[in-house]
């Protein structure tokens, strides 16, 4: 930002400078020019003075001493004295006809005709010429102190420029570090006052928000500690009725059926109330060879008894992901599920690398998904595709794990990629 606003206020200078000179540059040089003529015309006049037009015409016509070039035309337009063009020339006749001086600029020199009066009659003109160099010089150095103005304007203006954006840009730093800290999780986080209204402003409105979040989030932790002491408790005096079934001689397998299926309800319980409360899992690392053996025993005997194969490919070299195993195995699940329950066909999952990530791959060989995929991702949804809260659920836990949960293809044969950051076998090794 800082450097955008020096630029923006240095180029407004820049320009408003340069609309300013350049044509100042211009009228000073024509100013010059008019004094010179002027100078000229005056210096011709007085010339004049020392001519006579009413001499013989025997006489010769005596010019008097100039620095000036001097040339006299007699009333037909003829040179008569002095070395100008033999023929009078425009500015000659201008003067002739008008019997007042007139003046121009050619090739660098200024030209003067001055008419010879004699009882209020043009009876000749005289024609003086000079260089314009007196001019150039004027404007060259008019020029040179307009370039110095310029440049000292730039200069300031670029220090101005730095300073203002360091004053502005200050407060909005600040109020940049206050956010991140509140993205971090950090509510108790206040913005700080700037002295700018509007800044104060924005800073207030985020203090509001920080103090809104705090709020909410104390409220889902609690909910979240009632939810898990309420859910255990009943979860206990179940696996303590299956255990007292099983010792009862009840069904050996039917019973390690159910304690299976309560250490997996309890496990799933305790990740999603994790999820929920945000609870740190330190630096995990998860092994989808290893998660896919385990989702392969769970699922290819349910798959088989509807005639639906499993299969099952890796192939990525290290198959290793920054995420939580026990999150995974339940995305892997909701996924599989879904696969199992809407799809058809054979179902696959396949773990890939995908430009610096690794992707897994669910899909089916069913019709895929009907309308707009995304809105399966929709919680609670209307649609009545059945996909609901599962789907929804399996994208917020990704999404935790700093991954992404995508439709690679919706019809037919869907598609669902899961892509997750690469983590190294050995990133825990010690150094």
């Amino acid at each position: 930002m800082r450097r955008r606003l020096v630029l923006a206020i240095a180029g407004v200078a820049a320009a408003a400078v340069l609309l300013f000179a350049v044509p100042l540059a211009v009228v000073l040089q024509r100013t010059y020019r008019d004094e010179e003529l002027l100078r000229l015309q005056r210096d011709t006049i007085s010339a004049t003075r020392a001519i006579n037009p009413a001499a013989p015409s025997a006489d010769p016509i005596e010019l008097p001493r100039s620095t000036d070039q001097l040339t006299v035309y007699s009333r037909a337009g003829r040179r008569v004295a002095g070395h100008g063009p033999p023929v009078a020339d425009a500015v000659v006749r201008q003067a002739q006809t008008s019997g007042r001086p007139s003046d121009r600029v050619a090739g660098g020199r200024l030209v003067v005709a001055v008419p010879l009066l004699d009882n209020e009659r043009v009876v000749g003109v005289v024609r003086s010429e000079r260089s314009q160099a007196n001019v150039s010089d004027a404007a060259g150095r008019a020029w040179l102190l307009l370039l110095g103005a310029a440049a000292a304007i730039a200069v300031l203006a670029v220090l101005a420029a730095v300073v203002l954006a360091r004053r502005l840009a200050a407060p909005l730093e600040r109020l940049a570090g206050a956010a991140r800290q509140l993205g971090d999780g950090d509510f108790t986080t206040r913005a700080p006052r700037s002295g700018v209204a509007e800044l104060d402003a924005v800073g207030a409105a985020l203090d509001a928000t920080a103090g809104r979040l705090d709020d909410l989030v104390a409220r889902e932790r609690a909910f979240s500690a009632d939810a898990s002491h309420q859910l255990r408790t009943p979860l206990a005096a179940l696996r303590l009725e299956v255990e007292a079934m099983e010792l009862r001689g009840e069904s050996p397998e039917a019973v390690a059926r159910a304690i299976a299926q309560l250490d997996r309800l309890e496990e799933t319980i305790g990740v999603l109330l994790a999820v929920a409360r945000d609870t740190p899992r330190g630096d995990a690392r998860a092994d989808l060879a290893a998660l896919a053996d385990e989702v392969e025993q769970r699922w290819r005997g349910a798959l088989a008894a509807e005639g639906r194969p499993l299969r099952i490919a890796i192939r990525a070299s290290e198959p290793v992901v920054r995420a939580a195993p026990a999150v995974l195995d339940q995305v892997l699940d909701v996924l599989l599920a879904n696969a199992a329950r809407h799809g058809g066909g054979a179902v696959s999952l396949t773990v890939r690398e995908a430009d610096g990530s690794i992707a897994v791959d669910v899909g089916d060989e069913g019709a895929g998904f009907a309308g707009d995929a995304e809105a399966a991702f929709a919680r609670r949804s209307g649609s009545g595709d059945g996909h609901g809260i599962g789907l929804a659920l399996a994208r917020a836990l990704v999404h935790a794990e700093g991954g992404r949960l995508l439709v690679t293809r919706a019809a037919p044969a869907p598609v669902l990629t899961v892509l997750l950051a690469r983590r190294s076998r050995g990133a825990d090794a010690p150094g």
